[in-house]
């Protein structure tokens, strides 16, 4: 078996605080909870599952709260979603409202064809007005 362009994509961070971090995602940018375990699951982590409903890929948030595993984001560790139009100020402000940090880019590529805002972890979102492909 290989993977193929429809393979789900789940990417996987610590999060220091999983309330924080579904403010952000959820209520913020409008993701939604596919699953939410507390710290009695498999392996002992609390865990924060967040995406949209048929897209290939997911957020997996895991809570670290002791931080024996740290989150430790760069200015280059970027999730770009491309929305292929203009920016909502308004999806901006409530990322903002919901405990983001709008922050200017490391590359001014992102500046100029988008909105950066660090989530409650520190790692950064980006908005593109661009469509990909």
């Amino acid at each position: 078996m290989k993977p193929v362009p429809a393979s789900h994509l789940r990417i996987a961070r610590p999060s220091h605080d999983l309330r924080a971090s579904e403010r952000f995602w959820v209520e913020g940018l409008g993701l939604e909870v596919m699953f939410q375990a507390d710290d009695s699951a498999e392996g002992g982590h609390a865990l924060l599952m967040a995406g949209w409903p048929g897209a290939a890929w997911h957020l997996e948030l895991v809570g670290d709260p002791d931080d024996e595993t740290p989150a430790a984001p760069t200015e280059e560790d970027l999730l770009v979603l491309y929305a292929g139009g203009e920016i909502d100020e308004n999806m901006v402000r409530r990322l903002v409202d919901a405990g983001g940090t709008r922050v200017a880019a490391r590359n001014p590529y992102w500046d100029r064809w988008g909105v950066t805002i660090a989530d409650p972890d520190g790692y950064r979102l980006v908005l593109s007005n661009l469509s990909w492909p």
